[in-house]
């Protein structure tokens, strides 16, 4: 019967093909049975550890149980852990320093900025044509009947003039309402 087996009447699919089959007729009949043996043994090994595995993980989840840990605490643990683990690197640590001085110069930037808008809006306020349109503003006013003399300041007068537009705008729409 072995000269049946070492027939050449197997179909090669490829050179593993070929390999797998020279490798079995390579092996003599007890050497296959050593092998079938220790192919059982390891098969009844797996199964005996995947049951010993889901024994113990049972177990574990009865003991949480009983603890009161569920899953969303553990799964908040865990990343507050990895939180912690993050913030403790040395690459976390350089990033929020060197973004706490980026914040510290922006400020710094801002409050420079501010300093020099409110220098540019004194310039211009004492500026020749500032003072001329100011005094414009102030000889409209007082030919139309302002309350005050002369001279008061630009802010006053934007007011009064901001108010006189909103009471011609309440008065507009009164008349709409009213035909």
């Amino acid at each position: 019967s072995e000269g049946l087996l070492r027939s050449d009447s197997i179909p090669e699919v490829g050179e593993d093909a070929a390999a797998t089959v020279s490798m079995a007729e390579t092996l003599s009949e007890e050497e296959r049975d050593e092998l079938r043996k220790e192919l059982a043994k390891v098969e009844e090994e797996i199964q005996t550890l995947s049951q010993v595995l889901a024994a113990k993980e049972k177990h574990l989840a009865e003991i949480k149980r009983k603890l009161g840990i569920n899953s969303l605490q553990e799964l908040k643990q865990n990343i507050t852990k990895s939180w912690q683990d993050v913030t403790s690197t040395t690459a976390y640590k350089r990033t929020s320093e060197t973004l706490s001085q980026a914040g510290q110069k922006a400020s710094a930037a801002f409050s420079s900025v501010g300093s020099v808008i409110t220098k540019k809006f004194e310039d211009v306020r004492n500026s020749p044509t500032f003072k001329s349109f100011e005094e414009k503003v102030e000889n409209f006013k007082s030919k139309v009947g302002g309350s005050k003399p002369a001279g008061g300041d630009f802010g006053e007068v934007l007011n009064s003039a901001a108010n006189a537009s909103a009471t011609e705008t309440i008065a507009e729409q009164t008349e709409e309402e009213t035909h």
